[in-house]
């Protein structure tokens, strides 16, 4: 994968969700060359998120992620489809995490 298209997603990601530059966002992904290109890298750091990269070579990282999100998606979000409105599924996942 090219480092344009996952700085393109980060532009529209930053874009439609408008994220508070606190640094208190955390961008997890693997260590594909994409991730840790010093564009990206850099581009996260101008918008205040926190760069996590999973253990070399640890599959266990992504199937922790994969994992909670197949859970996530089997407990609540295919479970009381279809959704009327981004905010209830928001308000949703919010009582679903605690």
């Amino acid at each position: 994968m090219r480092t344009d298209f996952v700085l393109d997603a980060l532009e529209q990601a930053l874009y439609a969700r408008q994220p508070e530059r606190d640094g208190s966002l955390i961008c997890h992904s693997d260590r594909g060359s994409q991730y840790v290109n010093i564009r990206y890298t850099e581009r996260l750091a101008e918008a205040g998120i926190k760069p996590s990269v999973g253990s070399k070579g640890d599959s266990y990282d992504n199937a922790l992620a994969e994992t909670i999100n197949g859970l996530y998606k089997a407990e609540l979000i295919h479970r009381r489809a279809p959704w009327k409105t981004k905010e209830a599924v928001e308000f949703a996942t919010l009582e679903w995490v605690s």
